[in-house]
């Protein structure tokens, strides 16, 4: 998810963003009769830290859902959360949820580290996953995970679900219309100064890269097509930071990204990302006016308005309309949130999803593949794919 600078301006961030959750999932479900029956998937829950804040209404506002129990190591967050949401059951550790009272979908909230162990035992017993970025540590591990989903018939899914928002659908639109003629080259930077309440952003299998970078690799992929090769460079800017849970640390991965992707077609795009970037705008995407994607072509330019977890519209100049002009500036329910509950709704209604765990595990082998580039100096080739252009 989305993290921030301060813990407080996080909490400030969750409230609306409930909000926000809640009117999301009731727009998601507006083409269905109040009186329909709905089928309601029985929902877990595992990580119950500051994400829940936001997932938590989300899924219990949305009528395909039925949250049944919720699991954190630290017991008095699973307490607190079930006294909240009015969820009868908490348990303290996997095993007891999954020996607990049954579900059939797991929704992992957990450190990013944790993700890959915790999907792999879900799937194991048999659970539907949705997985907050990076749905596994690495490629092999992930499409092994796959691999698992498909064999029991279960689904997998991962975040971040940039490609679902409304100005991801104007963008594609305007490429595949060829309304920028050849397209060149694309930009896309996100980061801020570093969240403070927990340690595992810095650890080994954290960094800069599969918290932020994520979802601009994501969007760009997704529109510009899966990347053939990349050259990375990654630096470390704060060597030693103070955390909330564990005091001061040595950072372990990247808190600096700079990424080359070659799309093939001549097309190559840039991506940044890092925990160092101070922004004048804030953080909660209200107030960010800055194009933080940019495409470039021969005949026209298109700049995504605000991040791409929380867009706020589109700019667009051809050479026929050749002044900015600002498009899809309506969020028609999208919140980066809502993930987890159109995973639950496709799930009891068989809707397809334009989140795909093929997409999810290119954008993981990006982000290795960049680690590997750092490290030799070489551009790396990229093996993985995934069904493009997305049919939005």
């Amino acid at each position: 998810m989305p993290t921030q600078l301060h813990r407080v301006s996080r909490r400030s961030f969750g409230k609306a963003s409930v909000i926000a959750g809640a009117v999301a999932v009731a727009n998601s479900t507006q083409a269905v009769s109040d009186d329909a029956p709905r089928k309601r998937i029985r929902t877990g829950v595992i990580g119950c830290g500051s994400v829940s804040n936001s997932y938590l209404p989300s899924l219990t506002n949305c009528p395909f859902v039925e949250v049944v129990s919720l699991c954190d190591i630290k017991p008095d967050r699973a307490r607190r959360q079930a006294e909240k949401c009015r969820v009868a059951n908490h348990y303290p550790n996997v095993d007891a949820m999954l020996q607990g009272v049954p579900f059939d979908f797991l929704v992992n909230l957990t450190d990013m580290q944790e993700h890959e162990g915790l999907n792999r035992r879900a799937l194991e017993a048999g659970k539907h996953v949705w997985s907050e970025k990076p749905i596994a540590n690495s490629l092999a591990a992930g499409q092994k995970l796959l691999e698992t989903a498909n064999a029991k018939k279960l689904r997998l899914w991962g975040a971040p679900i940039t490609v679902v928002s409304p100005q991801f659908a104007f963008m594609a639109r305007q490429l595949a219309a060829g309304k920028l003629g050849r397209v060149a080259a694309a930009h896309a930077h996100y980061g801020h100064e570093g969240p403070n309440w927990s340690a595992f952003f810095y650890e080994k299998g954290g960094g800069s890269m599969p918290d932020l970078a994520v979802y601009n690799i994501t969007s760009l992929t997704g529109l510009l097509g899966p990347a053939k090769r990349v050259a990375a460079m990654l630096s470390i800017v704060t060597p030693e930071r103070t955390v909330e849970d564990k005091g001061r640390i040595r950072v372990a991965e990247e808190d600096n990204a700079m990424l080359l992707l070659d799309h093939g077609g001549g097309v190559i795009s840039h991506v940044q990302s890092g925990f160092n970037y101070f922004n004048p705008h804030g953080h909660d995407g209200s107030g960010e006016e800055r194009h933080t994607i940019a495409i470039v072509g021969s005949t026209g330019y298109m700049g995504l308005v605000g991040y791409d977890w929380a867009p706020r519209g589109v700019d667009l100049a051809t050479v026929q309309e050749p002044k900015l002009a600002r498009h899809a500036t309506e969020a028609q329910g999208y919140v980066w949130q809502q993930g987890a509950a159109l995973a639950a709704e496709s799930l009891a209604t068989g809707s397809k999803l334009l989140v795909t765990p093929e997409h999810a595990l290119h954008v993981l082998e990006i982000i290795t593949a960049a680690r590997e580039s750092a490290a030799t100096g070489r551009r790396v080739e990229v093996k993985s794919s995934f069904a493009w252009p997305i049919a939005v």
